[in-house]
Parts: C-alpha cells; structure tokens; sequence
C-alpha cells in the first residue's frame, strides 16, 4: 500500500499543529521568514524580496511555466542558496493556503519537497517567504531548480480540522491521509461530535468533487458504497442510522481507482463534503486520481472508535 503524499492531508484538522511545528523548524535553521503565518503579516525582514537572487527566467508574454507559477503561488527570485515566492489570495473570501515546493536537495542532486501554508490569507492579499536550500552551497557554475509541486487551498470557513474549539455546527470532519496500491484508491473522511447535542446520521456523507478551481467536476458518478470499485475497502458497510452523541466519532471511506484507457483523465484535488443534508460544508483535498473510470465510491457511516470516546465512558 502506498501512502498518499503530503498534499492530499491539505490544512486538515493537523494544519494548525503542523503550523506550529514548521515554524519551529524553521526558526531552528535560521529560516523563520518562511514560516506559517497569518493574512496581514509579512515574514521576517530577513525575506526582503530579491535577495536571494534573480527573478526566474519567462518568455516575454507567455505564462509562467506550472513549476514557476501554480494556483495563486509564485516563485519570484532564485539564487545559489534560497528562493523566494509570494503566495496571493485572488477569492472573495478568506482562504487556507499550502503550498509544497522542491528545492535542492542535500544530497543525490535532486529535489526535496518544502511545504508552506497560511491560514486565513485575506482576500487580494499576499504573503511572502523564502526557501533555504538544506546543506552545503550549490555546486558553482549551476543554477539551482526550485520548483512548485502543489499549490492547494481550501476556504477557510469550510477548512477542516481537529483541534481548537469546536465548531458552531457541532462536528469537527477531516479527511486522513489514506493508501493505495495497484490503482486502487481509499481516503477515509473522519467525523466526531465535539458539541453537547447528539446528531443522527442518516446513512451516506454528501460527497462533491471539485476541481483545481473549486468548480464541481462534470462527469463523475458518486455512488453510495465501494462495491462498485472494489471489495474489502471499508466502504462496504451498510448504511444505518447513527446516533452519535457527544465524544462520539464515524467514518466512511472513499474509494476510487486511477484506471486510465480511452478518454480524458479526470482529477479532482478538492471534495466538499456535509455529514448530513444540512451539515456545514467541509472541503477536504484527497487529491483524486480517477483515470478515465469517471466514478468515486463513498461508503456509509460506520461508528468508529475515538479517544474522545473512551475517555467519556466510565472505567469497567
């Protein structure tokens, strides 16, 4: 089984602990320009635009290249040992940002990936950082080849996540990093009552594929179960109604497989999803591959097992 790159738990319930923890990283290596930020605040003085370099070479009047320029993210200036890039939020809205760069690796003469993320970038702004390239100085005479892998966002009023206070709604969604082997795809959607009130799920999540722009993505089929694509996903359950009180947790699983024959291969970084009919809405970004087959298996609820849960119940 192969477990899913860093992009695919986009600014999930962990963004704000794995927020904290790049910044301490980074503070550790002398890079704290480049660390997770909030919307308004610019990085450390230390990440002045062009110092690190010169602007990337562009064709006059053609785009950027997709490693140059990606989804709202920018590198703007590339030199012997860092880079710099810019981030901006062109919606109306308040976004969560990630974005996983390559840059130089220590070793092997490749590329390592470096990820950034601001949560709650405002609308029309934009934040600015560095990428410090790990180890020795490049080799001289050569120039170095950072580049953008992903750029993923997600509206910050529907960013999932699993810690901090709990929502208005109640529930706290998130989606895990998931696996996959020979084609075959799964990514479980987490969810768990963090309120007072117990909520009924009634079978399925609401499941909505979307593209790189947020659009919902034509010509996929969701359908309720896995059987569809495969056995044995987790996604075979039965659907039944759930009453699930307070410290409470589910799970369903998505299920797809990345077949590619005859026709246009369709992906869909984002899913929006609503435990129930009148749920909030909750963007996860699975990241899915479907191939040509055009289909995606969402399994019903199922109680699972959470810490909340066994430390709510009594000691036997």
């Amino acid at each position: 089984m192969r477990q899913n790159p860093s992009p695919r738990g986009l600014l999930t319930g962990r963004r704000r602990a794995a927020a904290a923890a790049t910044a301490a990283a980074l503070l550790l290596t002398g890079c704290a320009s480049a660390a997770t930020t909030a919307s308004g605040r610019s990085p450390d003085a230390s990440g002045t635009p062009g110092s690190c370099g010169t602007p990337p070479p562009t064709v006059p009047g053609a785009p950027q290249p997709a490693g140059l320029a990606q989804g709202g993210a920018r590198i703007t200036s590339i030199g012997p040992l860092c880079a710099e890039y810019e981030m901006t939020n062109p919606n109306g809205e308040p976004y969560d940002v990630t974005v996983v760069f390559g840059v130089p690796a220590m070793v092997g003469g490749g590329l390592e990936n470096q990820s950034r993320s601001v949560i709650a970038l405002a609308p029309g702004a934009t934040e600015r950082g560095r990428l410090v390239y790990p180890g020795a100085t490049v080799r001289s005479g050569t120039r170095p080849q950072p580049r953008i892998v992903t750029a993923r966002s997600v509206p910050t009023a529907e960013a999932p996540d699993t810690g901090g206070p709990c929502p208005s709604s109640g529930l706290r969604l998130y989606a895990d990093e998931g696996s996959a082997a020979m084609g075959l795809r799964a990514v479980g959607v987490h969810l768990r009552n963090c309120g007072t009130a117990t909520v009924t799920l009634e079978g399925y999540p609401q499941v909505q594929p979307l593209d790189a722009g947020h659009k919902p993505l034509d010509g996929v089929r969701v359908l309720r179960g896995g059987a569809e694509i495969a056995s044995g996903t987790g996604a075979d359950d039965p659907p039944r109604k759930i009453a699930l009180g307070p410290g409470e947790g589910a799970r369903s699983v998505l299920v797809w497989r990345n077949t590619t024959e005859a026709g246009t291969p369709r992906n869909a970084p984002y899913v929006r999803v609503r435990a129930t009919p009148d749920a909030a809405p909750v963007m996860v970004t699975p990241e899915l591959d479907l191939g040509t087959t055009g289909r995606l298996g969402a399994g019903a609820w199922v109680r699972e097992e959470t810490n909340d849960t066994a430390s709510a119940r009594p000691a036997p």
